[in-house]
């Protein structure tokens, strides 16, 4: 079954955020750590992967990717620190 990630990322604990999706998320992040996308995360170095969540529908994460989008910071920051409260890079450990 096919995964699809709703992911927020920064470059500090309580950093500047972005929130993205994805169907590949360590693909993706990897991406990020590379610098390999132009823009934004590039621009701020945002390569901590400190929240996602799984679906198997892309609908819906997409959709929730646009309702996280819409908040208010410190709303981003209480979602973030009700799973990872240290701010730690879940995928410091992950193998690529």
């Amino acid at each position: 079954m096919k995964l699809y990630c709703v992911y927020i990322v920064t470059n500090r604990p309580h950093g500047v955020l972005y929130t993205g999706f994805s169907g590949y998320l360590s693909t993706r992040i990897l991406q990020h750590k590379g610098k390999q996308i132009s823009g934004f995360t590039k621009r701020y170095n945002l390569t901590r992967l400190v929240y996602f969540e799984e679906y198997t529908d892309p609908r819906m994460g997409i959709a929730r990717e646009k309702e996280i989008k819409g908040w208010r910071r410190v709303k981003k920051i209480a979602l973030i620190e009700r799973m990872n409260p240290d701010w730690i890079d879940l995928a410091k450990d992950w193998r690529w």
